[in-house]
């Protein structure tokens, strides 16, 4: 059964240590400073705009079914958002909107549970009766109460990357201003642009993809150069150590993403991606010699040549030649 690209990427990037890797590579060039043991991972669907009729929470929901939210997650100190596509088809031309959007309703959300937080703590002064005059002094100001978001108060930092797993380059719009047809300085310095922050394997060289340290790393390499043959020869043989012992998840998205034909046991914990594409390799030069006697068998026949000799030139069992002419019978 096929692998779908879509879930298996999903699944693989959710894990907390591939999760970091990403943003460890994007933010700090790959060092470890985000550490996986301290991700959790964020309920996206319950960001929503606080701005309705009476302060009513407005979900966005057609934004977030239909677009490629893969995972979001949080250390306490920043968000983490992760986008996906699989394929070149996939390529969304607004992701810079898009990704904005989500950025802006996650400090829409920070802001609602702030005042949120604010409205309980003042609720329990009240019932408890704890407030002292001192205490009663530091109410919130009007413009604090209405907002919700007290003068003191901090957002946590949203940073939202974009991996594209496809072998082709991204060709789509990677900010604002790209998708616009404003040239004119004095309207582009009123406005602010947002930019996608965007890892795809094909406009990475690969010293930038050596950069990861999760199984990551062989990922990208691996769908960089699927497409040339010559190349991915040559990845692997330069980083044969670690392709030797490559995790299965990753190995589910190289074959899910490339459609390579590696044959690997779905039970085995660890993939030797290099023996994987030898075998696959030898096969089909084993397919091609097949086929070539086939033909060759054939050609023999429709010349009158009598099994025994075409079986002797083609360097197969006579009961196999038969069977290929159709005369088993």
């Amino acid at each position: 059964m096929p692998l779908k690209a879509d879930t298996i990427t999903k699944d693989y990037v959710k894990d907390a240590g591939v999760f970091a890797d990403i943003f460890n590579y994007y933010i700090y060039g790959g060092r470890q400073v985000i550490l996986p043991e301290q991700l959790t991972e964020r309920d996206s669907t319950k960001i929503a705009l606080p701005y309705g009729s009476d302060g009513a929470l407005v979900p966005v929901q057609k934004f977030r079914d239909v677009q490629r939210l893969y995972a979001a997650m949080t250390d306490g100190k920043m968000e983490y958002v992760l986008y996906g596509a699989e394929n070149q088809t996939e390529i969304h031309y607004a992701m810079a909107v898009k990704n904005n959007l989500y950025d802006a309703l996650e400090y829409a959300g920070q802001v609602e549970e702030a005042g949120r937080s604010h409205r309980k703590e003042m609720k329990r002064r009240k019932e408890q009766e704890e407030a002292s005059d001192g205490e009663l002094r530091k109410m919130p100001r009007t413009g604090e109460f209405l907002s919700g978001f007290w003068a003191d108060d901090k957002l946590i930092p949203s940073i939202t990357v974009t991996i594209y797993f496809g072998s082709e380059e991204w060709d789509g719009p990677l900010s604002l201003f790209d998708m616009m047809d404003v040239s004119d300085p004095d309207v582009l310095a009123c406005m602010d642009n947002y930019h996608v922050r965007l890892i795809a394997p094909a406009q990475m060289s690969d010293e930038e993809i050596m950069k990861f340290q999760s199984s990551l790393r062989e990922v990208m390499l691996f769908i960089k150069y699927s497409k040339d043959r010559e190349n991915l020869s040559r990845i692997l043989e330069a980083n044969e150590q670690r392709f030797r012992e490559v995790e299965r998840r990753a190995a589910d998205v190289i074959e899910a993403i490339t459609n390579s034909g590696i044959k690997y046991d779905e039970s085995e914990e660890v993939v030797n991606v290099c023996q994987a594409i030898r075998e696959m390799r030898k096969e089909s030069e084993r397919d091609g010699e097949l086929k070539k006697a086939r033909e060759t068998a054939g050609k023999l026949h429709e010349m009158g040549l009598d099994t025994e000799k075409i079986a002797q030139a083609v360097g197969y069992a006579v009961e196999t030649v038969k069977g290929w002419l159709g005369l088993d019978a």
